[in-house]
């Protein structure tokens, strides 16, 4: 398993390890749970997306020309 070095401020370091202390876990295993619980949310709403897309009546399916402005068109805005 790696490890690695991250930054936080101190305010969110406290936070975090006031939750860790809570769940019983620690510090590096409750911010591991959690990049698994946010990355395995967006893999499900990035598929449930496609899946609307798909759906969408009168939208192109195949990889043709219309590609790349469907991507954009419903792209999520940030």
């Amino acid at each position: 398993m790696a490890k690695v070095m991250v930054s936080l401020p101190d305010d969110l370091l406290h936070a975090v390890d006031a939750e860790a202390s809570r769940r019983g876990t620690t510090r590096s295993g409750l911010l591991r749970d959690l990049a698994e619980e946010t990355l395995r949310r967006r893999t499900a709403r990035r598929a449930e997306r496609m899946q609307e897309i798909r759906q969408a009546p009168g939208e192109r399916r195949s990889h043709g020309g219309g590609v790349a402005k469907l991507v954009k068109t419903h792209r999520p805005q940030r």
